[in-house]
């Protein structure tokens, strides 16, 4: 399949960050686009043919396109932006709709250049750039980041925010008008597809799902799982996900040392969380990392899985705390143990708490609700059509 310029179908530009996480995280908002007539065009880096037939099997047009996820090349952010204004002028979209620092930035200034008509941004968290650091290199960056923002988001029509921890500190900063600055909630998870599992009360497994990045709390819950195993050898905990380049990730080498420490279980990166969390007793996710909405703790509680997690900014929107599960403070590994003990010491809570994570899951991260938000947002479009 080709893109068109043909006027006959509106052209809708999606710019992702990574290939991978495009049918996970933005499929049924590409199948919504699509209902409303939009010839959607997918730009990401790092495609596999497998993920180029996944979203041409959405009937979208997968198009990769020179991106370095991490680090400040000027040349190489130069050579996206140039990429991107070439794009535009050639296939004339009506609408790009970009998440992520990088294809913000740089798809919103690209946009505003080639004069497309509608630019909008989703502001998924704020990331690493956002955190705080004292060293002089991470301020350097903060500061362009923050520069660039400010630049990029003054050409948006919209910038949409899924916490609103991010969008009241973007307000302050400066970095968004309030005029343009809408809440429109988590990514949302087709419930549907993460139906509810059976409890898991023997053996207590708990569960962590993230980029192998210091921030995700990764640390803080192998320290938790060398105290808790110490007392409760039975219990499990297992960890789901990938190495990664960036400047916070963790070595293979350290998280295969907790692994033969006997504290953790490894699965790497794993196609499809479902038979992992079916065999969770309880999620945890001890993240300080300027989360948007985590989607892994998403679709724990839509299978009914009580949730740990850190009483942050993104992460807190995902718990009521002693209804679905408890709020820790972050980094504080203590406050972790003492919670995963609870459920230890009461395994009835990994039964009442699931139910109130399903029915929260229910009433906030239905990802067909969301997505009428945004689409309502960037057109006044409805996704009942």
């Amino acid at each position: 399949m080709e893109p068109t310029t043909t006027e006959a179908r509106s052209v809708a530009v999606l710019i992702a960050p990574y290939a991978p996480t495009i049918i996970h995280f933005r499929g049924a908002l590409i199948q919504a686009l699509q209902k409303h007539g939009y010839q959607v065009l997918v730009l990401a880096p790092d495609y596999t043919p497998e993920t180029e037939q996944a979203v041409r099997n959405l009937g979208a047009v997968p198009i990769s396109f020179p991106l370095q996820r991490t680090g400040m090349n000027p040349l190489q952010d130069l050579r996206t932006l140039f990429y991107l204004y070439y794009f535009f002028k050639n296939y004339r979209p009506k609408m790009i709709f970009s998440y992520n620092i990088k294809p913000v930035i740089y798809g919103i200034l690209a946009g505003a250049l080639a004069k497309v008509p509608n630019r909008c941004a989703l502001i998924t968290g704020l990331g690493h750039t956002f955190m705080p650091n004292k060293s002089l290199k991470h301020s350097l960056v903060t500061k362009l980041t923050t520069a660039l923002y400010r630049t990029a988001l003054r050409h948006a029509q919209s910038v949409m925010f899924q916490n609103k921890d991010d969008l009241q500190e973007m307000l302050d900063l400066g970095l968004v008008s309030s005029e343009k600055a809408v809440l429109v909630g988590a990514t949302g998870v087709s419930l549907d597809d993460f139906r509810p599992a059976p409890p898991v009360l023997e053996p207590i497994t708990f569960t962590l799902a993230a980029r192998l990045l210091r921030e995700k709390g990764i640390p803080e819950f192998a320290q938790a799982a060398r105290h808790i195993k110490a007392k409760y050898p039975n219990t499990r905990f297992w960890l789901l996900g990938g190495l990664d380049t960036n400047p916070s990730a963790l070595t293979q080498s350290e998280v295969e040392a907790w692994v033969k420490e006997g504290i953790l279980e490894w699965f790497g990166q794993v196609p499809d969380v479902r038979p992992y969390f079916a065999q969770t007793s309880v999620y945890v996710l001890p993240s300080y990392y300027r989360e948007g909405v985590p989607r892994s703790t998403q679709e724990a509680m839509a299978m009914a899985r009580p949730v740990i997690t850190t009483d942050a900014p993104g992460c807190r929107e995902t718990v009521v705390d002693g209804v679905n599960g408890y709020l820790v403070p972050v980094r504080d590994v203590e406050a972790l143990v003492q919670a995963m003990e609870r459920f230890i010491q009461e395994p009835r809570l990994i039964i009442t708490m699931g139910q109130a994570s399903r029915k929260l899951a229910e009433e906030r991260f239905d990802v067909h609700q969301i997505n009428r938000r945004i689409l309502e947002v960037i057109g006044g479009l409805s996704e009942e059509k």
